[in-house]
């Protein structure tokens, strides 16, 4: 497989080795010990899947503590994925990386805990699959406006969908620094 960082370092842009032929592909998802070697050596706890339509954003998201690494693929369609460094005294708050995940490109990104996160859908529709290094808690989640000026996102599609929740998170700069994790 080849890893590259992106430009947050931290963050890692995967191409796995696919096997292609008349009957279709191979291709290996995540292999513990190939993944930590090149960097990902979290363990990763929970697998969640998302199905949505064309033009529905998901995010931004987050949860302190209990931060979440995340192993991001898609298994039908594509999306544009986000990841937004919200560590406290990190070289790159605040700065954002966004890659095209698609079952063609069969790309994969990894975001280690500390990111903020999320994918808008620009195909018909999409399955998206992401592995955590930590459970989910409810209790611990925190938002980020996807249209924070201060970050400066430059999503895709410019009126998407979003869920009540995630329309009404408040900007970066208006979350508490002591509910955000910090850069070790």
């Amino acid at each position: 497989m080849k890893v590259e960082a992106a430009k947050i370092p931290e963050l890692l842009v995967i191409d796995p080795v696919v096997h292609g032929d008349a009957r279709g592909f191979f291709l290996e998802t995540y292999s513990r010990d190939r993944y930590a070697a090149a960097g990902m050596g979290l363990e990763f706890v929970q697998d969640n899947l998302s199905s949505s339509r064309h033009g529905i954003l998901r995010g931004l998201h987050l949860q302190h503590p209990g931060d979440q690494g995340k192993l991001c693929s898609v298994i039908e369609g594509e999306v544009f994925d986000v990841a937004v460094d919200v560590r406290i005294g990190s070289p790159t708050f605040g700065q954002w990386f966004g890659v095209t995940l698609s079952s063609e490109n069969k790309r994969q990104l990894y975001i280690p805990p500390g990111f903020a996160h999320g994918f808008c859908v620009t195909s018909e529709r999409a399955l998206f699959s992401y592995k955590c290094t930590d459970f989910y808690s409810a209790d611990n989640e925190l938002g980020i406006a996807w249209n924070d000026d201060g970050i400066g996102i430059e999503w895709p599609i410019d009126a998407p969908l979003l869920s009540d929740k995630d329309r009404a998170y408040p900007k970066l700069r208006d979350i508490p620094p002591d509910r955000l994790p910090r850069y070790a």
